[in-house]
């Protein structure tokens, strides 16, 4: 028996599109904390963290998935403006240098009118909206 999958095309707000549901997309996670447990090695290096992305997107990533903020148990939250100053570089670099979508993990109405101004196309809130639902509107709004 074949399964056929359903097809979505999703806007981006610089005009592109993500197809989704012909085959499952690779989503390059780059955690730009000191105290990821994903990571090897984690690192607030810019220079590190964009290399380590454009070979993410040379080895088949479809979405690049940046994050400031660790959510391993235990840690202590952030501030906006911390998350802004590890994430921001990372975006503002990688808008000018990749040619897929770049996505923030935030769940800060702050960082993602920021992150989006800056090239991000897509918002990853791991609260589902439930930390800041006024995230709802800035990215229904790009």
């Amino acid at each position: 028996m074949v399964f056929l999958r359903k097809s979505y095309v999703v806007p981006l707000p610089d005009g592109r599109a993500l197809d989704l549901g012909e085959r499952p997309l690779v989503m390059g996670i780059l955690n730009v904390t000191p105290d990821s447990f994903a990571d090897e090695s984690p690192t607030l290096d810019s220079t590190t963290i964009i290399d380590r992305a454009i070979k993410m997107q040379e080895e088949g990533a479809d979405i690049l998935d940046v994050g400031g903020e660790s959510t391993r148990p235990g840690t202590e939250p952030v501030t906006a403006s911390e998350e802004l100053l590890r994430v921001l570089p990372v975006v503002k670099a990688l808008a000018r240098r990749v040619r897929v979508p770049i996505s923030v993990d935030t769940y800060r109405t702050d960082v993602a009118r920021t992150v989006i101004a800056e090239g991000a196309s897509i918002i990853n809130d791991i609260s589902g909206l439930q930390y800041e639902p006024e995230l709802a509107e800035v990215v229904a709004g790009s």
